[in-house]
């Protein structure tokens, strides 16, 4: 009868114990996802002059507050939607003020912008930005005529677009800043990234990889998959064909935080054969 009592009230502490650790962990699993957002490359670089919100409740995640541009909020989203032990998001975000219809000359600057912004080989900082009815003019500095021509491509490339003026003017050599091997093949902006030390986390890198495909119109972001590890980005889902395919590679290498990429895109049509 002992015996018995004893394993009943076994029985029953361990009971409870299990009882208050699931909450305790979710707890615990809820502040970190929050801390991890909040010290997030993203929302430490581009949300730093917004105000949002985060509170998740065993994984599902509400985002709320304001944002300066609807680029903003899908950042945001991204983002937190990459962190472990994400399960779904409630992106409840709003925009500050007027947000600009679709394909107008005020929506392409924004997205021009930000298209410029999400890659290292071209400077946002040092590019101004004018459109009128779907033409692109650019102006500001180059540091090579290298990154002047791969600006062009990029806007190109921007929904809405139908052409680029490029009056960007490349610095003479006597100009440029000093650079090293390494340092040759990135812009000022990673450059000055690089010499704080400044590190980008895979929810960061995976939250621009997928808005920077949703920008460009020869790519899809909705049949495309991200996914990021220690910065080695790799890619799933299917292409229109193979140079969707080829593109995304290129556009992915040249976002800030990617490291290397791994394209396994299937091309629409194609069959895999079984070995």
């Amino acid at each position: 009868m002992n015996k018995t009592t004893s394993s009943i009230a076994l029985i029953a502490t361990v009971a409870s114990l299990l009882f208050i650790s699931v909450p305790l962990f979710a707890s615990e699993m809820d502040a970190r996802i929050e801390a991890s957002a909040k010290q997030s490359y993203v929302f430490k670089t581009y949300l730093k002059d917004d105000n949002v919100s985060i509170q998740s409740k065993e994984g599902v995640v509400t985002l709320t507050g304001t944002v300066s541009e609807d680029s903003h909020k899908s950042l945001a989203g991204e983002t937190v939607a990459s962190l472990p032990g994400v399960k779904s998001v409630d992106n409840e975000v709003k925009i500050q003020g007027e947000v600009p219809d679709k394909l107008t000359d005020a929506w392409l600057i924004t997205k021009v912008k930000s298209t410029l912004m999400f890659h290292r080989n071209v400077s946002a900082l040092d590019t101004e930005i004018f459109v009128k009815n779907g033409i692109v003019t650019l102006r500001g500095q180059a540091t090579t005529i290298a990154q002047k021509d791969l600006a062009t491509e990029y806007v190109k490339d921007v929904e809405g677009v139908k052409n680029v003026i490029n009056e960007m003017t490349v610095l003479p050599a006597e100009m440029k800043p000093a650079r090293t091997a390494m340092d040759g093949k990135m812009d000022v902006i990673s450059e000055k990234m690089s010499a704080l030390g400044e590190t980008i986390d895979d929810a960061s890198t995976t939250a621009l990889v997928k808005t920077t495909l949703l920008y460009h119109r020869s790519t899809s972001a909705l049949n495309t998959t991200v996914e990021t590890k220690d910065g080695v980005v790799r890619l799933g889902g299917e292409a229109a064909n193979g140079t969707e395919k080829d593109l995304t590679t290129k556009l992915v290498s040249d976002v800030h935080g990617v490291k290397a990429v791994i394209n396994n895109m299937t091309v629409k049509g194609t069959e895999t054969k079984s070995h």
